[in-house]
């Protein structure tokens, strides 16, 4: 099975980083993860960011370099690609527009939350300073 290729942001201000909590409502319900989202067919992972970015938060963001990718398998089968991007910029108003909740977070209260199983080991690492 062909892994879902996803794309997500780490935007960062200053000691914090910008996690959001999924709907109530959507698949994987109220866990945390960071703004992002599919990429389509014939879209750059870089474009699919910026479109998701403006979907979701309604801003312009810069999207910088890629700085983690992770392969995980959840266990009914399902494979997704996850590649993380560095957001230091953006234009507009950060808006909630599809979360449950949004919030900036300190990088080493991140094990606090519960995060996508997707999401964990880039977690641990943010934690402890191995990625940004």
């Amino acid at each position: 099975m062909a892994a879902k290729l996803v794309v997500a942001a780490l935007i960062v201000r200053g000691d914090e980083i910008l996690i959001c909590r999924r709907s109530a409502d959507g698949p994987m319900p109220l866990k945390w993860e960071f703004p992002g989202g599919k990429v389509e067919p014939n879209e750059s992972p870089a474009a699919a960011l910026a479109r998701e970015l403006q979907e979701e938060l309604a801003i312009g963001a810069e999207v910088g370099e890629q700085v983690a990718r992770v392969l995980y398998e959840y266990k009914d089968g399902f494979y997704v690609e996850l590649l993380f991007f560095r957001v230091d910029r953006y234009e507009g108003e950060l808006r909630n527009l599809v979360f449950a909740d949004v919030r900036w977070e300190r990088l080493e209260n991140l094990g606090g939350y519960d995060f996508l199983e997707a999401d964990l080991e880039l977690i641990r690492d943010l934690a402890v300073g191995k990625v940004l």
